[in-house]
């Protein structure tokens, strides 16, 4: 193909050398202007009517830097020759030109975002496809690693499932437990948990919160307590499924499971005699003995994970492949990684992808997690997404990379060649000072209010009007619709603060106005 590439000049030895190592017959043209980002359709338009005559005529595509804000359509109406955006990135361009048959380019759209959203969509029409296939999945029940939850397919052929967990459940109002439960589901979670209170009994409480969460939720639900008193009420209300059976209470309550034909996870302790297992061995034939006791029921074995330096989170691992690897007959496995990322103080999201990895090397089959502090806000979520990645990286042979899905939140996935621009202007080392005058427009406060940014403007220390926005970009220009702003430094500040704000939305932060969203990392 013949393809004919306008950039600028600080992008243009990346872009010619894609070019270069191109299989397809490709020109490079260089408008003079140092920003390939600032060129427009007009002007380059204006650029190839100054070719000489006939360049153009073996031409069969345009492909134009995809930073360009708008669309570049009217070099075809006006050239006849078919336009479209490259990767916003020049050094991308070479990964576009190597793909580009297969890509249907756009002149809207720069081609990496097209890139991503198609393998975006491959990825997420796979597991789709897989989870309708009605006949593979009752084929794979038969298998037993495999069994249902509810409705739910979980087991070691089916991607892990994310268990979310209410933590103090009865705590909660109707209202606020439903809130909850409906936030976790909306965050990617396959099943629920009623977490209960531990020492306390609080039968009363379970009928109401099973009935209200299943009316409501399309999800299955379980509950979380070792109490059998509590177990036993929660299999009357038709839960889906009960965490924990352990030696210490398993006798009482499995006559009613085994009625209710309603599966357990099973735990190797005994906390009623407030036994343990301190060994690999230990766990490992507590947990098949407990197993084989509870035969008549389905089971999901939890080896536990204990959190890094307390016993040793290695050897709970270690325990986890062992029974897989042991066990007579095998079964769903249960893999905690609340217990970890939720007493560790790091952002969730790489350690939940990791642990995620290892669970399905280990071959589990539920991820378990409460939200309980900050530092864990959207771990439902970010297991959702790494439960996928896992699943397609298992089917496809590959490691967890180029899938289509990713969680890439803080840093991209490449690193960009930075340009340096050259410029003959005097040069500026700009400093902090700043003396504050008041805008006699007034004044604003921005806070963060049920998932809106808030901001309230006042006059003479005195509120006037509160405005609801997603973004910097609505509020700002609300602000200035309604001529609530007149000095340059206090419309820079509103535009630093409001973006802050939006960026505290997104990422589920803490927002205080005039504070750093990020602390620096601390030097040693």
């Amino acid at each position: 193909m013949n393809i004919l590439i306008i950039t600028g000049e600080l992008a243009s030895k990346l872009v010619k050398d894609a070019a270069s190592k191109s299989d397809h017959n490709v020109q490079v043209h260089v408008v003079k202007t140092p920003i390939a980002a600032f060129l427009t359709p007009k002007k380059i338009i204006g650029e190839l009517r100054t070719l000489p005559h006939g360049k153009l005529d073996s031409v069969e595509m345009i492909i134009t830097p995809g930073l360009i804000r708008k669309d570049v359509s009217p070099i075809k109406d006006e050239l006849g020759i078919s336009a479209y955006k490259g990767s916003t990135d020049a050094a991308d361009l070479d990964i576009v030109l190597e793909i580009v048959d297969k890509l249907d380019l756009s002149p809207k759209k720069s081609a990496d975002k097209l890139i991503e959203e198609e393998q975006r969509k491959r990825a997420l029409k796979y597991i789709e496809d897989f989870e309708g296939n009605q006949e593979n999945t009752e084929k794979l029940l038969q298998k037993p690693e495999n069994i249902l939850v509810g409705d739910l397919p979980v087991g070691e052929d089916f991607p892990m499932r994310v268990l979310a967990e209410i933590a103090n459940a009865p705590l909660l109002s109707p209202e606020e437990l439903l809130k909850k439960a409906e936030y976790f589901v909306k965050s990617g979670a396959n099943m629920v948990d009623i977490g209960m209170i531990a020492g306390e009994n609080m039968s009363s409480r379970i009928p109401g919160m099973v009935q209200l969460l299943k009316e409501n939720l399309e999800v299955p639900v379980s509950i979380d307590t070792l109490q059998s008193e509590e177990l036993l009420v929660a299999v009357d209300a038709r839960v889906d499924m009960v965490l924990s059976l352990d030696h210490g209470n398993y006798s009482e309550v499995l006559p009613a499971l085994q009625r209710a034909r309603i599966p357990a996870v099973i735990l190797p302790t005994d906390y009623r005699r407030g036994w343990v297992p301190e060994t690999i061995d230990q766990r490992v034939n507590s947990l098949m003995d407990l197993k084989e006791k509870c035969k008549d029921i389905e089971v999901i074995a939890d080896p536990i994970l204990d959190p890094v330096n307390s016993k040793s989170m290695v050897d709970s691992i270690i325990a986890c492949r062992k029974f897989q690897e042991t066990v007579p007959v095998k079964c769903p496995v249960f893999f905690g990684i609340g217990n970890v990322t939720e007493l560790m103080d790091v952002d969730s999201v790489g350690v939940n992808a990791l642990l995620s990895g290892i669970s399905m090397e280990l071959g589990s089959s539920i991820l378990f997690t409460p939200e309980e502090s900050g530092k864990t806000r959207g771990s439902v979520k970010e297991l959702a997404i790494s439960a996928k990645m896992m699943f397609l990286s298992k089917m496809r042979g590959s490691i967890p990379k180029d899938l289509g899905i990713n969680l890439l939140v803080f840093k991209d996935k490449r690193r960009g060649e930075s340009i340096q621009e050259e410029v003959d202007v005097p040069e500026v080392t700009v400093s902090a000072e700043y003396k504050f005058k008041q805008d006699p427009r007034g004044s604003f406060k921005i806070s963060l209010q049920e998932g809106s940014i808030m901001v309230v403007h006042y006059q003479k220390m005195q509120p006037t009007l509160a405005l609801y926005g997603q973004t910097a970009w609505e509020l700002y220009q609300e602000i200035i619709n309604r001529d609530l702003v007149s000095r340059r430094e206090h419309a820079a500040y509103l535009g630093q603060e409001l973006q802050k704000a939006e960026d505290a939305l997104k990422l589920g932060k803490n927002y205080v106005q005039d504070f750093p969203l990020f602390e620096k990392f601390m030097e040693y």
